[in-house]
């Protein structure tokens, strides 16, 4: 089972990027999580992460034909791409929406998701294991 964790603008800042709401812990810590979640699951995960829009695009329609399924955090852009949102329901394939902080308890833009409604499950808030809640919640539905 292969696994895309995709990530949006500023994600590779964790640790840097106002910590007092995604924490202190690097983005290579979160990459290290990623593998030592995907051996204790018996999957394979690949992470990728672009703060331009349309490489995300092309990220998610490289993914037709070779992942399983996509944990994504889309980040700013959850709240404003029609493209990404296309783009997930073009490939169909099985993606779970992953928000470090609670957008739900953030400003009012926040509130909406324009890629949620391609999306099997939205886990926001937990902090980075919420990837983890993710990659497990995706072997759990693909092996139904």
């Amino acid at each position: 089972m292969n696994l895309l964790i995709l990530n949006g603008p500023n994600l590779n800042l964790l640790g840097l990027r106002e910590p007092a709401i995604y924490g202190r812990q690097s983005y290579a810590d979160l990459v290290l999580m990623i593998q030592d979640a995907a051996a204790r699951l018996g999957v394979s995960a690949t992470v990728r992460q672009s703060n331009h829009e349309g490489t995300l695009v092309d990220e998610i329609q490289a993914a037709y034909g070779v992942f399983d399924g996509i944990v994504f955090n889309p980040a700013a852009y959850t709240h404003t791409s029609v493209a990404l949102l296309d783009a997930l329901k073009a490939v169909g394939i099985p993606t779970v929406e992953v928000h470090i902080s609670d957008v739900s308890k953030r400003e009012d833009f926040r509130q909406v998701s324009f890629v949620r409604p391609a999306c099997i499950a939205t886990i926001a808030g937990h902090g980075l294991g919420g990837y983890i809640e993710a990659m497990e919640l995706l072997k759990e539905h693909l092996t139904r």
